[in-house]
């Protein structure tokens, strides 16, 4: 993660536990999570982030940290691994706080065998929580912030990702005000990944369909040949741009952006989620 962007209002470790579970498209699972303990937890918008605790397999009971600062990750390494719950970063794709409940939207699609590998697409702990998720199911979760964090004033956005972003990107588009003025360029695997989502009027929202080009391509690369391709004329000269999904995707359009672009560091921020081929720790 390249920066920390705003931080959690007033985080705590709280218990929830499925209240849904339904595939949305092809390749995405959107699982509600929700109980008594979600009226500590305060919806912020945007691409708001939360650690997301997992039971391992064979434990019976989730032992989830009690420490909401960063000394949760202490205490969370002083557990024995056998007994650690897995911990993963997901965004909250929307909120109902009169109900006590988040959606979380998971990627599920082509994977490795290894349990433990990076589940951004599919292949770990929690795309393997969203497939077999049941009512019920208990899960702790950590509200972390929000990491879109425009510090300048600016004309427009460009939001840029692969479909790991895509709650993301939506999350952003539904908290812009309404006379936002922009472009999101998202990657999706297929057509049918495709979502919709509210945008301002102002906000250009553009799909592009991996299976289109090459269906074997590393996530976000596609995303990336059509920001180089985009005309960025006429947005306005001030922007703020925001990249996130596989890190190649992440830091190859802030490269782009600012090396033959000429737009200012300052004005770009991105967030690796994950990395192809390499799988997050345990």
């Amino acid at each position: 993660m390249a920066y920390k962007g705003r931080k959690a209002v007033d985080p705590h470790v709280v218990l929830a536990e499925v209240v849904n579970a339904k595939r949305i498209t092809p390749n995405m699972v959107r699982v509600t999570l929700g109980g008594e303990e979600f009226a500590r937890f305060t919806p912020t918008g945007y691409d708001q982030w939360f650690r997301l605790f997992l039971p391992r397999a064979g434990q019976d009971m989730l032992r989830l940290p009690t420490r909401a600062s960063g000394l949760w990750y202490a205490e969370y390494l002083a557990t024995p691994k056998p007994r650690r719950p897995w911990v993963r970063n997901y965004t909250v794709r929307s909120a109902r706080p009169d109900l006590n409940e988040i959606d979380v939207d998971f990627v599920l699609h082509a994977s490795p065998a290894d349990p433990a590998a990076d589940d951004a697409h599919g292949s770990g702990p929690g795309a393997g929580f969203a497939e077999a998720a049941d009512r019920g199911m208990r899960v702790g979760v950590l509200d972390q912030g929000v990491t879109y964090n425009p510090r300048h004033a600016h004309d427009w956005t460009l939001l840029v990702a692969d479909e790991s972003g895509l709650p993301a990107v939506a999350g952003i588009c539904e908290s812009l005000p309404k006379d936002a003025r922009g472009v999101a360029v998202v990657e999706v695997p297929t057509a049918g990944d495709r979502q919709e989502f509210r945008t301002p009027s102002g906000v250009e929202l553009r799909w592009v369909v991996r299976s289109d080009a090459d269906p074997h391509a590393v996530p976000g690369q596609a995303a990336l040949t059509a920001l180089r391709g985009l005309d960025l004329a006429g947005y306005g000269p001030e922007v703020y741009a925001f990249a996130i999904g596989e890190s190649a995707l992440a830091t190859g359009a802030r490269r782009h952006l600012v090396g033959e672009r000429g737009v200012p560091k300052t004005h770009v921020d991105f967030v690796g989620y994950w990395r192809h081929g390499r799988s997050s720790p345990g």
